[in-house]
């Protein structure tokens, strides 16, 4: 039985997306508890016999201020959440929330991994092999050292072997080319930390890589800092719903543009669904003491269904001890000890 502890109080919609989308995920997962965290008058009337309910009185706003939710929420829907996770109750905790907050709240309430200084975000985007690259870190982090990048490697090749059914993924180092002499210093470093975690067969390193191999499926993992995961992931985003406004316009227009539409739908439809990030809803903040996963905040019930499908997934591979086990293996390259504190 794997349990979830579910923050259902956030996200843009809140209850009306986030308990729908747990009684599909329950249809379809018999083996799976569900935790609701929520305020009394949003779960009351919600029943489900794989369901037990945590009720809170405080929510985290999406524009709320970190010091605010951190110090001030203690009672808030997403905190205890996390707390679930902290005493055993769950094996992982869902939030569609305030992505900076629950960072900081999972940070302050789980601590970091021995040997981790700072966690990352990671997930998911397609590409044209069929499948999906796993990109870290996607925000938390804008100014990375060159460890941190090793330290998001090897985070993000222990989520990509526990649930790809990937014992030895291909990780790339985002650069501006291929070559081992281009980029800042930071990435040059981070490099050589990468290239000195292959020999020691801590990683699979592919090499640098540029920003269209994302898409290409030339690696399974890529690693960058936080601002350029974060723009890459927009542009996904914003890519998918060009595609859709534009279907949209164009049925509404004249019979020629209606004609065009018709011929080019089946295709244009084919790619918005490849690069449409629902399918891929649910990222890992990976170097944590505990599970933690992140939903986009504007998430319909389909996309945090598959937010919750892929924390069940990762906690029913041991994608924590999985972690666990590869940073220990790599310790002596990922730095001086950090205070988890």
């Amino acid at each position: 039985m794997i349990t979830i502890a579910v923050d259902c109080m956030g996200g843009d919609h809140g209850p009306s997306v986030t308990l729908p989308a747990c009684k599909n995920f329950l249809n379809q997962h018999p083996q799976a508890h569900l935790l609701l965290v929520g305020l009394p008058e949003a779960l009351k009337e919600f029943s489900h016999p794989q369901t037990t309910q945590v009720l809170a009185s405080e929510v985290v706003g999406m524009d709320e201020p970190i010091e605010v939710a951190l110090r001030k929420k203690r009672d808030s829907s997403m905190r205890l959440a996390i707390q679930q996770v902290k005493v055993g109750a769950a094996q992982v905790a869902v939030s569609a929330g305030n992505t900076g907050a629950l960072m900081a709240i999972a940070r302050y309430v789980l601590k970091t991994m021995e040997g981790i200084d700072r966690p990352a975000i990671a997930t998911q985007m397609p590409n044209s092999q069929g499948g999906a690259t796993t990109v870290l870190d996607l925000g938390a982090n804008v100014d990375c050292t060159a460890e941190h990048l090793l330290q998001f490697a090897v985070m993000g090749s222990a989520l990509v072997s526990a649930l790809n059914d990937e014992p030895n993924p291909t990780v790339g180092l985002l650069n501006i080319g291929e070559e081992v002499i281009k980029g800042s210093d930071v990435i040059k470093k981070a490099g050589e930390l990468l290239r000195a975690a292959a020999k020691s067969g801590d990683l699979n390193f592919f090499g640098n890589i540029e920003g269209n191999d994302i898409f290409k499926g030339t690696v399974d993992i890529v690693v960058c800092d936080g601002f350029v995961g974060n723009v890459a992931l927009k542009a996904v985003e914003g890519l998918a719903s060009m595609i859709s406004g534009f279907l949209r316009q164009e049925f509404s227009r004249n019979i020629f543009t209606k004609i065009a539409a018709i011929c080019s739908y089946s295709v244009l439809s084919s790619f918005k669904n490849r690069v449409d990030y629902r399918r891929y809803n649910g990222a890992a903040l990976l170097g944590l003491r505990g599970l933690v996963f992140k939903s986009h905040g504007s998430a319909d019930e389909l996309a945090f269904e598959n937010a919750l499908s892929r924390a069940y997934d990762a906690a029913r591979n041991n994608l924590l001890d999985k972690v666990q086990a590869r940073i220990a293996h790599a310790t002596p390259l990922l730095g001086p000890a950090v205070s988890n504190e």
